[in-house]
C-alpha cells in the first residue's frame, strides 16, 4: 500500500513539473503578471486605501451619532446635587426645608445663615446617564466640499500610480522577452558557427595527415571553438537568468517561453498621442486640480460654520432605573465664525494660491519633459535602426569572406591564423547585431511605457 502511495505522489510530482514545464507566450505571461505580481498587488492595495478615504470624507456630511453611558459615585456636594437634577430627583429638602439643623421660624436672622447639611455634606450617591446624541454640519464654508473633491484626485493619483506600476512590470516582462528571443538566436548563430569550425578541424586535421597543413593550425582551431564554446555558456548563463528574472515577475516557476516571430518591434506612436496618454502628465494635472481645492480649503476660514445637534438622555441612581419618567432631551444649533486671526488665514490663502500656481508651471514642465524625452528615445531609435542595417549588410560581407577565405585555405593561400581572423569577425558581427537590435527594441518599449500603452 505504501509503496503504491508513494508511486501516486511520484506521478502526481511529474506531472506537475511538466505542466509548469510548459512554454508560456508573451500574452499569457501579461496575463499572469496582472493578476500575480506582488508589486502590482500592493499597488491596487494603495488605490484602494484611497479610495476609502473618499468614503470617510464623504460620510462626514451626515455627521455622527454617539452613545456615551456615564457610571459615576461621589459625596461631592455639587457632584451629587447635579446627579439628582440630572436624574429629575431633587427636592426642597437637598436645600435644608425640613432638615433637623434648620430653624423653623422663616423671620429669624439664622434661617438664612444656617448651612444645610444636607445640600453641603450629602450622602456618596451612584450616578448612571445613558445619552444618545447626534451631530451634524449644515455648513463649513465649502471645506468638506473641496475635502472630498481633493481625496477624489488622490484617489484618482493612486490609480495613476497602481497603472504606472502596471506598466512598468509589462514593460519589463516584454524586454524579458525579446532578451531571451536575442540570446536565443545569438546561441543559434554561434551554433552554426561551431559547426563550421567542426568542419574546418575535420578538414585541418585530414590535410595534416596528407602532410599540407601543421599541428599549430589544428591548435588555433580548437582554441577558436573553446573560444566559441564559452561565449555560448555565458549566453547560457544569461538566458537561465532571464528565466530567475521572469519567475519573479510572474511570482511562479518559468522555465520555458515561446518568444516572439519578431525580433524587431515595429513602432507608430506619435508625440501628440504620448504625451496626451502619459502617466506623469495626468498625474500632474489632478495635483493641479488638487492644489485648486487647497484654495478652496484655504478659503473656507473666512467663512462661518454652523452645525445642529440633538440628545436625548435618561439619568438615575441606578442604570435605567425609572428611564422613561427621567428621560430628557436636547436640540440645538451653533455658528462659529473667526472675525480675526492675525492676518493668519489671509496668508494661507495666499500660500495656497501661490502653491496652485507653481503646480502649474510643474505641469507645462512635465510636458515639456516628457517631450524632451520623446524625442530623445525617438531619435536613438533611428540610429539603432540605420546601425542594424548597415550590421545586417557587414555581416553578410563578414559571412562571405569567411567562407572564401576557408576554401584559399584548403588551397593553401592564407594561413589559419587569416581563416580565424576573418571568423571573429564574423562572430563579431553576429554579437554586436543582436546588442543593438536588444538597445532598440528597449527603446521601443520605454516609447510605449511613456504613451501607457497596452
Amino acid at each position: 500500500m505504501k509503496k503504491f502511495l508513494y508511486l501516486l505522489v511520484a506521478i502526481a510530482t511529474l506531472l506537475s513539473a511538466s505542466t509548469q514545464a510548459q512554454p508560456i507566450t508573451l500574452s499569457e505571461a501579461l496575463d499572469i503578471l496582472s493578476s500575480k505580481n506582488l508589486e502590482i498587488k500592493a499597488a491596487l492595495f494603495d488605490e484602494s486605501m484611497a479610495k476609502k478615504d473618499v468614503d470617510a470624507v464623504w460620510g462626514k456630511n451626515f455627521g455622527k451619532l454617539t452613545f456615551t453611558q456615564d457610571v459615576a459615585n461621589s459625596n461631592d456636594a455639587g457632584n451629587v446635587f447635579g446627579f439628582k437634577l440630572s436624574s429629575r430627583e431633587a427636592t426642597f429638602g437637598d436645600f435644608g426645608f425640613g432638615a433637623p439643623n434648620m430653624p423653623t421660624n422663616q423671620n429669624s436672622p439664622a434661617y438664612l445663615t444656617t448651612p444645610p447639611s444636607t445640600l453641603n455634606y450629602p450622602d456618596s450617591r451612584e450616578y448612571y446617564q445613558s445619552k444618545l446624541k447626534y451631530e451634524v454640519p449644515l455648513f463649513t464654508g465649502f471645506q468638506l466640499t473641496n475635502y472630498e473633491h481633493i481625496m477624489k484626485e488622490v484617489a484618482k493619483i493612486k490609480g495613476l500610480d497602481k497603472q504606472k506600476m502596471i506598466n512598468e512590470k509589462k514593460y519589463e516582462l516584454k524586454k524579458t522577452f525579446y532578451d531571451v528571443a536575442l540570446v536565443q538566436k545569438s546561441a543559434k548563430e554561434l551554433h552554426k558557427i561551431l559547426d563550421n569550425i567542426n568542419t574546418l578541424m575535420n578538414m585541418t586535421q585530414a590535410m595534416i595527415d596528407e602532410g599540407y597543413a601543421k599541428h599549430v593550425d589544428l591548435l588555433e582551431v580548437k582554441a577558436k571553438k573553446a573560444n566559441v564554446q564559452r561565449l555560448l555558456i555565458q549566453m547560457d548563463s544569461n538566458e537561465q537568468l532571464l528565466y530567475h528574472y521572469l519567475s519573479f515577475l510572474l511570482n511562479q516557476n518559468v522555465t520555458s517561453i515561446i518568444t516572439p516571430k519578431n525580433d524587431l518591434i515595429p513602432t507608430t506612436l506619435s508625440d501628440k498621442e504620448i504625451i496626451d496618454r502619459n502617466l506623469d502628465i495626468q498625474k500632474a494635472k489632478n495635483g493641479l486640480r488638487v492644489k485648486k481645492d487647497m484654495v478652496g480649503v484655504s478659503q473656507s476660514a473666512f467663512y462661518p460654520t454652523i452645525g445642529a445637534f440633538a440628545e436625548v438622555s435618561t439619568a438615575d441612581n441606578t442604570f435605567l432605573g425609572d428611564a422613561d419618567k427621567h428621560k430628557a432631551y436636547s436640540v440645538g444649533a451653533r455658528l462659529t465664525w473667526n472675525l480675526f486671526s492675525g492676518n493668519t488665514d489671509s496668508a494661507n490663502m495666499q500660500k495656497a494660491r501661490l502653491e496652485e500656481m507653481k503646480t502649474a508651471t510643474q505641469v507645462e514642465l512635465a510636458k515639456r519633459g516628457i517631450a524632451l524625452k520623446i524625442s530623445k528615445i525617438k531619435t536613438e531609435i533611428l540610429e539603432y535602426t540605420a546601425e542594424i542595417k548597415s550590421l545586417e549588410q557587414e555581416l553578410l560581407l563578414a559571412n562571405t569572406i569567411y567562407a572564401n577565405y576557408e576554401g584559399r585555405y584548403k588551397e593553401k593561400l592564407v594561413s589559419m591564423s587569416d581563416v580565424i581572423i576573418k571568423q571573429s569577425q564574423q562572430i563579431e558581427k553576429i554579437l554586436k547585431l543582436q546588442q543593438i537590435k536588444n538597445k532598440r527594441n528597449e527603446r521601443i518599449l520605454a516609447l510605449e511605457n511613456l504613451a501607457n500603452k497596452e
